[in-house]
């Protein structure tokens, strides 16, 4: 009888002295007999590399200097054996039986990626950490096109979904230049690629969410910037794989709409740009002003934003498709 295949787990740790036992210890009591954990430690500074070494031969630890999080993923991509990939932050965890059902759907289905339910583990005013929302929903809930949903409204953390390694090699690595958003677009990435996606009922991983510790929490601005971007690449994408056909304009405008009444706030340029792009795939769009006049009278009053909104206005008018 053959052996099943091997699961590499790689799991980037940075600062994740509080959580990152409890996290390996999940995947250590997976239910899946053939498995690498690949723990890379990306220069923490707390108690991270102690706690790490202290699990000896039972995973392959991984230590180098702070590149961030899509590096360390990469550099365990790289070291894995495995034929399948499971990605999972160091504070995230595995239900038990989570990498023999994802198996079993990609077998049964033929697909690349399994994704499964997962629930929030919502932290406390005192620290603690208790459940939270469970999410349940499929790609299909959103659009038949996983491009377009994956790049408009899903989204499931590394933890809830597993890929086949060939998909994975195809995809060529986490994209560094997007450190916000760098787990939706390599889902995303599977997509553009041709991955064929299989939804896994019931929750299969767990997800913490921190106090207003996340990078789009703590740097909203951030975070438009690496949406703008992505959306500027997705857009080449579609241009020289089939052109932007009428549902993929739809989620351009969309997304180019939300990115502009934050831009417009934080970085002029990029927001000029922003408006060139909408006005190039929808000549006869214009902005939602009435939200963006929200969000500037909450940081300048509503006497100043009459004037910022003139000279917006003026400009928008100005720019050329």
């Amino acid at each position: 009888m053959a052996q099943p295949p091997l699961i590499s787990i790689i799991i980037p740790c940075y600062n994740a002295e509080r959580f990152v036992a409890e996290t390996i210890r999940s995947v250590l009591g997976q239910t899946w007999p053939r498995r690498e954990v690949i723990v890379v430690d990306d220069g923490s500074k707390d108690g991270s590399a102690e706690v790490i070494r202290s699990f000896g031969a039972e995973i392959k630890p991984l230590f180098g200097p702070n590149q961030g999080a899509s590096h360390a993923r990469n550099r365990g991509t790289v070291a894995a054996q495995g034929e399948f990939i499971q990605y999972l932050d160091a504070d995230d965890l595995l239900e038990p039986d989570a990498l023999e059902k994802r198996w079993q759907a990609l077998q049964a289905h033929s697909a690349d990626v399994a994704y499964a339910d997962w629930q929030r583990l919502e932290e406390g005013e005192a620290g603690g950490f208790g459940p939270g929302e469970i999410v349940s929903r499929t790609i299909e809930d959103i659009h038949v096109d996983p491009e377009i949903a994956l790049f408009t409204q899903f989204w499931s953390p590394p933890a809830a979904l597993l890929y086949r390694r060939t998909l994975v090699d195809r995809i060529g690595g986490w994209n560094t230049a997007l450190p916000i958003i760098q787990d939706a677009r390599f889902a995303q990435d599977a997509a553009l690629q041709g991955g064929k996606f299989i939804h896994v009922p019931g929750v299969g991983a767990w997800y913490r969410v921190h106090r207003g510790a996340s990078l789009s929490r703590r740097d909203p601005g951030g975070f438009v910037r690496d949406v703008f971007t992505n959306s500027c690449q997705i857009e080449t994408w579609w241009e020289e794989h089939g052109g932007i056909s009428e549902e993929r304009r739809k989620a351009l405008v969309a997304t180019y709409d939300y990115t502009a009444r934050t831009l417009f706030r934080t970085d002029y340029s990029l927001f000029q740009e922003n408006l060139r792009r909408l006005r190039r795939i929808d000549p006869g769009f214009r902005l939602t002003w009435p939200r963006v006049a929200g969000g500037l009278a909450a940081v300048f009053g509503p006497r100043r934003t009459l004037t910022i909104l003139d000279g917006i206005k003026a400009m928008h008018n100005k720019v050329a498709p």
